[in-house]
């Protein structure tokens, strides 16, 4: 049994042949796989074929929901291997069929040009609550399954700079910020590293986008998935130390959000940039 809150099991595959990889889904409470699971699972997978080089930039589409209770399949296509660059195309199997792709390019680290966006001042992560904290301060105002469903072991720890309330959602702007770091120890292995925070970019995600309408993931007719996914990795950094993730979505329109974000370093350096568009429906 994968512990939960271990990233470093959840993310370990098995080989079963040369550019095949098989990777399960720890039971999280949830009926469909996490797409932050699929996308780091996959990046892993690529990594195995890759020995030296660093990823700098993934591209991923969703096509189908996983299901939690069935392994996962991810063969690697080795596309090309070159002088600095390598590229890698991951397709993720469920059933027999596409549940996801990913592409994925690599480099060999070099000096270059450098510039980066300011870190937006943010509130200390340790004065923040955790989502249980946060629930259970609101005592009869939230079902005890919201509070369980916080409680439930999980591998990040977020704190929340201005949560939406569960049950009672109110229109505020896209821009939210959110503090995340891995709870299990991840070593200093790049590879893991940047797994771990392609996991973590998808939690927390899409709300940016819900926000301006006065919605949250659980609100009653909401539709709502990850359609893609992309995400540039800047600098090195440690995902056991505190990250912000600052966000904003620029557009919605035609049942689709557009959301982005910035990854710091407790320390202001900009270490990830990631985008994704989401669907979001409201039936009537």
């Amino acid at each position: 049994m994968r512990t939960p809150e271990n990233l470093a099991e959840i993310l370990d595959l098995e080989a079963i042949e040369v550019n095949l990889f098989r990777g399960v889904s720890p039971n999280d409470g949830f009926p469909r796989i996490f797409g932050g699971l699929v996308i780091a699972q996959a990046l892993m997978a690529a990594y195995k074929t890759v020995p030296e080089r660093v990823c700098h930039s993934l591209h991923a589409y969703f096509i189908r929901p996983g299901d939690v209770n069935a392994p996962v399949l991810y063969e690697v296509e080795r596309a090309r291997d070159g002088g600095t660059f390598t590229t890698r195309r991951v397709a993720a199997i469920q059933h027999g069929e596409q549940i996801f792709n990913l592409s994925c390019s690599f480099q060999t680290p070099e000096a270059g040009l450098e510039h980066q966006a300011p870190m937006p001042s943010s509130i200390d992560p340790e004065t923040l609550p955790t989502d249980a904290e946060y629930l259970r301060s609101l005592g009869d105002e939230v079902h005890p399954r919201f509070v369980k469903m916080a409680e439930y072991p999980r591998p990040i720890d977020l704190r929340w700079v201005d949560p939406q309330h569960p049950t009672k959602p109110t229109p505020k702007s896209s821009t939210k910020e959110v503090w995340m770091r891995a709870k299990a120890p991840l070593g200093d292995d790049v590879r893991l590293q940047q797994c771990a925070l392609a996991y973590a970019s998808d939690m927390a995600f899409m709300e940016s986008a819900l926000r301006p309408h006065g919605l949250i993931w659980t609100s009653p007719g909401l539709q709502a998935a990850s359609l893609d996914h992309a995400m540039w990795f800047h600098h090195p950094f440690d995902f056991n130390a505190w990250t912000l993730f600052a966000q904003d979505s620029p557009s919605a329109s035609q049942g689709r959000g557009l959301v982005r974000g910035q990854m710091f370093s407790r320390e202001g350096l900009l270490v990830a940039s990631v985008a994704q568009e989401c669907l979001m429906r409201v039936r009537k």
